[in-house]
């Protein structure tokens, strides 16, 4: 019997999706899916939503609870890791509120800037005591790695235990594919798309509608749409949906901007996307987040919601039994049943560079189309990446590598490093300022960090 082992179960509506999509594979109806958190409501929460999940699609799955993660790992087939290191309180609030005393502002903070550095430092030595387990408990298992920063995360793994089959996975690629189609009015069954690049900050090399003839590069009704959107002269279909998590406006600006003075279309959304570079939130500068629909503290708005949907269904989990079980963006139930029924599939994965874009650095990691099968994952090679794109995803990947030299060696030097050359935060703050506001948030973190020389 095939068995899944989720680390971070207690994420719950997450956990639930990914059983979802397996549960309508019909030869993984009956499969061991091992549920571990450290919180053991949570992980009640998630077997109650299981078995909801079950019955509407009639299956049969073997779920089990764990709060001891190797004894949860024992003959796992694959493993998926989903955790937050420090929760929404305190680690979260304390990333965003002691910036704000400096002066600086984030969306999301959890990829680069000083809030990913932050949760990378906390959860980079917990990750490695995973891969530890995995080594000594099932280590032909494959690792299915969703945590962020993925990145950095990804290198520090892959430094440590390379010979882990570790796969880092998103949904930024797949996602906004579709969303570029549905802007178009294109059919997303007729799109060819390749897209490289590092995690959230991928972009599509190549976007076309599939022809029988030759393939339409649908590149220029892009940029017509992105001067109309960056001009408001309209919006994209998107924009015009009230965010569920936020009740606030998600436009796409930002990423058409980009789109604008860099040629290519970026991955991930446009609330990540403004706080890696330098030009969209500043200091006294309202004019730029109102033109481009910056939500400031946009993730401390999608966790409390989190929060409030948690609690509604501990209290009464009977609505979701009306709600239709739609298969997620995630790509987890996609590589799992290639591996395990010998079905080749083309997904985008985060593995180590070693050449697969020639012009990043050798030891970074990179977001690139793989062909996955019973066999593996097979990398695709992409070469030189345009120069502005690649010279723009290094000012991140310096973050990534210090931010994972600094949790492996333990030197509170390499966290300064990562600190000092992060686009936002070297914008907005000096160099004194940045020492301050990083001793002052090591210190807030002391219960999750180790001990930073």
């Amino acid at each position: 019997m095939i068995k899944l082992t989720i680390i971070g179960a207690g994420s719950a509506v997450f956990t639930k999706n990914i059983v979802v999509d397996l549960l309508h594979i019909s030869s993984f109806k009956n499969m061991h899916i091992a549920l571990m958190d450290i919180d053991e409501d949570r992980l009640k929460l998630a077997k109650n939503l299981i078995d909801v999940v079950s019955s509407k699609l009639n299956a049969k799955p073997n779920i089990t609870l764990h709060t001891n993660r190797r004894e949860a790992l024992e003959n796992s087939d694959f493993i998926q890791t989903t955790i937050q290191v420090g929760g929404y309180k305190p680690s979260t609030k304390i990333d965003f509120d002691i910036p704000k005393e400096y002066g600086l502002a984030q969306t999301i903070g959890d990829t680069i800037g000083i809030g990913g550095i932050m949760r990378g430092l906390r959860t980079i030595p917990v990750l490695l005591d995973i891969a530890k387990d995995i080594m000594e408990v099932c280590p032909n298992a494959l690792w299915l790695q969703y945590v962020n920063p993925m990145c950095s995360n990804m290198i520090a793994i892959n430094k440590l235990f390379p010979e882990i089959k570790s796969l880092g996975l998103c949904h930024s690629v797949q996602g906004t594919a579709e969303m570029l189609a549905e802007d178009l009015n294109e059919d997303i069954a007729n799109i060819d798309f390749t897209c490289a690049g590092i995690n959230h900050m991928a972009f599509f090399l190549k976007f076309e509608k599939k022809s029988i003839s030759t393939p339409v590069d649908l590149y220029p009704e892009l940029k017509k749409l992105a001067d109309n959107i960056v001009n408001d002269q309209t919006v994209s279909s998107r924009s015009k949906e009230k965010n569920f998590e936020s009740d606030k406006f998600l436009h796409e600006k930002v990423r058409y901007e980009i789109l604008r003075r860099f040629g290519y279309f970026v991955t991930e959304s446009s609330e990540h996307f403004a706080e890696y570079v330098p030009w969209f939130i500043k200091n006294n500068r309202s004019d730029l987040i109102e033109k481009y629909k910056i939500p400031i503290d946009e993730y401390i708005d999608r966790c409390e919601h989190h929060i409030k949907t948690w609690k509604e269904l501990e209290k009464d989990i009977t609505p979701l039994n009306n709600e239709p079980l739609k298969i997620s963006h995630e790509y987890a139930s996609h590589i799992m049943d290639s591996v395990y029924n010998n079905k080749n599939i083309k997904i985008n994965a985060n593995v180590m560079n070693n050449n697969l874009i020639t012009n990043l650095p050798k030891n970074c990691c990179v977001e690139v189309p793989c062909e996955i099968n019973s066999k593996g994952c097979i990398p695709q090679k992409i070469g030189d990446l345009p120069e502005q794109l690649s010279a723009l995803m290094r000012t991140n990947i310096n973050v990534q590598i210090l931010t994972a030299e600094a949790a492996i060696t333990k030197k509170r030097e390499h966290i300064y490093h990562a600190v000092l050359l992060d686009p936002l935060t070297s914008s907005i703050l000096s160099i004194d300022e940045i020492y301050s506001m990083t001793d002052k948030l090591i210190e807030a973190h002391k219960d999750f960090l180790p001990d930073y020389k």
